[in-house]
């Protein structure tokens, strides 16, 4: 039975249903899969998304300079092992030693292959990991847009397993359909939603969202279609801004977060999905709901971007509050449009699922397994 090694830094909740099929995936063709993860920093503690697997193993960790370096010693795992697979970041020291030091098992990173959020792209720190993305034996990269940063750094895409991310959106798929019309019309009762469209953020609140570019495109929609409401879903430090605009309109309301059936309730009243922000799985939200999501090209999104194909299943505008608004607007004033959109919602939900990511994850490991090590740009 040959054997993988998979490293987390730390385990998250939503990784505990793919490393479960994962391990299951393998299993049926006679590969043993062993997850290695460690801890978070205090700050990541705080979000209270740890996941635990009782089969997952304890990785000793240590950070220093506030979180941004993280030493975790990966020496016994590389003994009787076929390949081992870890992510891609520059705050992991041992990963520099591992690219380094010569190996009898194959290496495999797990990533984007740069930095998304960087503000200098071409700075020493991404440079860095150019150079590091072309010393190892495989990638599996997250989404089609992480390829081809791969690809552009020099790697050949014959070893490159493109996954999909994503994660478990089985149950939010069940809540909507559970989700009834009286249901949603009760929920616009309580929201003082009257008849008219309604506009839905689903986010993290912080600076990288562009609230205040949100704020402004609402308006702006407001002037051009008088019966619009925003509903606002979620929760981070610019809370107190959120609350205190949406005090001074009307026709606008924040709920905190939600999660469950009561995303799904929430999705059931919007038309569209509003997030002129930075993107990432929140945009399966969309497909799953089947709400189309208007956002604009540029920004610091991640990777799961590549997944909205324009005026197929969402919009993407140029960066300016016009070209959004517009976007916005005329997609209200289309009901055709918006069906249409709908249903490539529907048919991206059924692509961009966990499964689908296990299926592909465990399809490219023994692809790896299979080949010989060697230079692979």
């Amino acid at each position: 039975m040959q054997k993988v090694v998979i490293i987390q830094r730390r385990l998250t909740h939503y990784r505990v249903p793919l490393f479960e099929r994962l391990r299951v995936l393998l299993h049926a063709r006679n590969i043993d899969l062993r997850l290695i993860a460690g801890q978070g920093t205090q700050a990541e503690n705080l979000k209270q998304d740890a996941g635990y697997l009782p089969w997952a193993e304890p990785l000793s960790t240590r950070y220093w300079a506030g979180g941004r370096l993280c030493w975790q010693p990966l020496r016994p795992y590389l003994h009787d092992v076929d390949l081992l697979i870890v992510t891609q970041e520059n705050k992991l020291l041992f990963n520099h030693l591992l690219v380094l030091m010569p190996r009898q098992y194959k290496l495999a990173f797990w990533g984007h292959g740069a930095n998304l959020q960087s503000d200098s792209p071409n700075g020493l720190k991404e440079r860095f990991k150019r150079w590091s993305t072309n010393r190892v034996d495989w990638w599996f990269a997250y989404t089609q847009m992480s390829a081809a940063l791969i690809k552009t750094a020099g790697y050949s895409e014959s070893n490159i397993t493109v996954l999909n991310n994503a994660v478990d959106t089985e149950q939010l798929m069940k809540f909507r359909r559970e989700v009834t019309l009286d249901e949603t019309s009760a929920l616009r009762k309580v929201l003082g939603f009257d008849a008219g469209p309604v506009g839905i953020y689903v986010g993290s609140l912080y600076a990288d969202k562009r609230l205040d570019f949100l704020f402004d495109a609402a308006k702006s929609i407001r002037e051009a279609v008088p019966d619009f409401h925003l509903l606002i879903v979620g929760e981070g430090a610019e809370r107190d801004k959120v609350r205190a605009w949406c005090d001074t309109h009307a026709w606008c309301r924040w709920v905190g977060a939600r999660f469950g059936r009561d995303k799904a309730a929430c999705m059931s009243v919007a038309d569209i999905m509003i997030n002129p922000g930075g993107l990432g799985l929140g945009i399966l939200d969309s497909f799953v709901c089947e709400v189309p999501l208007i956002t604009i090209s540029g920004g610091k999104h991640g990777p799961e971007i590549a997944y909205i194909e324009n005026e197929v299943n969402g919009l993407i505008t140029a960066d300016g509050l016009k070209s959004y608004v517009d976007a916005c607007v005329g997609l209200l004033h289309t009901p055709a449009r918006l069906q249409q959109l709908r249903a490539g919602c529907a048919e991206s939900a059924r692509i961009y699922t966990m499964e689908n990511m296990a299926q592909r994850f465990a399809d490219g490991i023994v692809r790896c397994l299979g080949t010989k090590r060697g230079k692979h740009t």
